[in-house]
């Protein structure tokens, strides 16, 4: 019912920038839901990077990734972005855009709280 839509992966170098971007479609929001993206890197599990709640703008970041990523929203174009600064080596994985629709338990930081995924975008940082 609903399609999320990644871009914006690529290679840099650490130190490097990146946005990404996931377009929603196929459903009429409703106040009580949440988006966010997770990352998997080959041999590690899924992990929550970050969060944000429609309606409020309520966002979560993972330890890891605070101070510099940033998750926003465009509600007009039902899309969220990831800005992604001062990325590092390990910041290397594949990213997943998800949608908990409505929220549910897990939300926002364990992926069983989502039940939408998009296909994932590659982002590659070298040393």
């Amino acid at each position: 019912q609903v399609q999320l839509v990644e871009s914006g992966g690529g290679s840099v170098q650490a130190g490097g920038s990146l946005r990404l971007s996931c377009a929603a479609s196929g459903r009429t929001f409703r106040s009580n839901y949440g988006m966010g993206w997770f990352r998997q890197a080959p041999g590690k599990e899924r992990d929550f990077v970050a969060a944000i709640t429609w309606s409020g703008g309520t966002t979560y970041y993972a330890d890891a990734v605070k101070g510099r990523f940033t998750i926003s929203r465009d509600s007009a174009k039902n899309t969220v972005f990831l800005q992604m600064n001062s990325l590092k080596p390990e910041d290397t994985a594949v990213y997943y855009c998800a949608a908990a629709v409505p929220v549910r338990i897990g939300y926002p930081f364990r992926d069983i709280g989502y039940n939408y995924w998009g296909q994932g975008t590659q982002v590659t940082v070298s040393s």
